[in-house]
C-alpha cells in the first residue's frame, strides 16, 4: 500500500496600510510581484509565472488557488487590507514542523507589506544569503528591533533603510546551528551604490555561517 503525506495546513496573515486593490494588483500582476517576492536570481520571473500565472487559478473576488489546496486572498478596503495565505487541512501529528512554503509566505509578505506601506523609490535589488549558523549570530547582523513573525522568522529595517528578512530551517532561539537564510532588499540603487552594500554584506556573512553563499542581482550596466 503507498502512504500518502498529508501537507501541512497554515494559516499565515498579515495587515498592510494599503488599499484591497492596490494589495490584489501587487499579488496578481508579474512587474509587480518582482518588486516583492522571492529574491533575484535567474529563474524569478519563470518561477512567478509559473505560481501566479501558469498554476493560479481565480476561485473568487481576491482570491487566488492552487492545486495543493492552498490560497491566497485579500480583504478590506480602499485604505486597509489584509492578506491570508492558507493551506487547508486536518491538524498534523507536529503542529511546529517545518514546511518551507509557511514559512515563505512569511518572508514574501513582510517585503509585500514594506513595498506597499513605505513605497520606496526606484527598482528592487536583493542580497540572498545563505549558509549554516545560529538565529542568535543571524539576528547579531543587524543592531535593530527585529520583529518577529512566529518562531522562525524575524525583520528589521537597518539604519541605511533596508529590509532585512531572516528565516531559519529552525526557530531562530535554537542554539544549534542549522539551515538560515536572509534576504536584503535593496531600492533605487544604481551599480555604483549596490556593489559596495553587497561586499558589506558578503564580509558579514561570511564568517558567521558554514557554506555561505551569496546570490545576488546581475549588474545593470557593463
Amino acid at each position: 500500500m503507498v502512504r500518502v503525506t498529508q501537507l501541512k495546513p497554515y494559516s499565515v496573515e498579515f495587515p498592510i496600510r494599503a488599499g484591497r486593490d492596490a494589495v490584489w494588483a501587487a499579488v496578481t500582476q508579474p512587474p509587480l510581484l518582482r518588486e516583492w517576492f522571492g529574491w533575484d536570481y535567474e529563474g524569478l520571473d519563470a518561477e512567478i509565472q509559473h505560481i501566479f500565472v501558469d498554476e493560479a487559478r481565480l476561485t473568487a473576488p481576491e482570491r487566488m488557488s492552487w492545486a495543493d489546496g492552498s490560497y491566497l486572498e485579500v480583504s478590506g478596503d480602499d485604505d486597509n487590507s489584509v492578506v491570508r495565505a492558507v493551506r487547508e487541512g486536518a491538524l498534523p501529528d507536529f503542529p511546529d514542523a517545518f514546511d518551507a512554503i509557511e514559512e515563505g509566505w512569511r518572508s514574501f509578505l513582510i517585503q509585500l507589506r514594506h513595498l506597499l506601506e513605505r513605497r520606496p523609490e526606484g527598482r528592487r535589488r536583493t542580497l540572498y544569503l545563505t549558509g549554516e549558523t545560529t538565529g542568535r549570530q543571524v539576528l547579531d547582523l543587524v543592531d535593530g528591533d527585529w520583529q518577529r513573525v512566529g518562531r522562525r522568522v524575524a525583520w528589521v529595517v537597518d539604519p541605511d533603510g533596508l529590509l532585512v528578512v531572516a528565516s531559519g530551517n529552525v526557530p531562530l532561539d535554537d542554539p544549534e546551528a542549522a539551515g538560515m537564510q536572509v534576504v536584503v532588499s535593496t531600492y533605487g540603487l544604481d551599480d555604483d551604490a549596490f556593489t559596495p552594500c553587497r561586499d558589506d554584506w558578503a564580509k558579514r556573512w561570511a564568517p558567521v555561517a558554514d557554506g555561505a553563499m551569496l546570490t545576488t542581482a546581475e549588474p545593470t550596466s557593463s
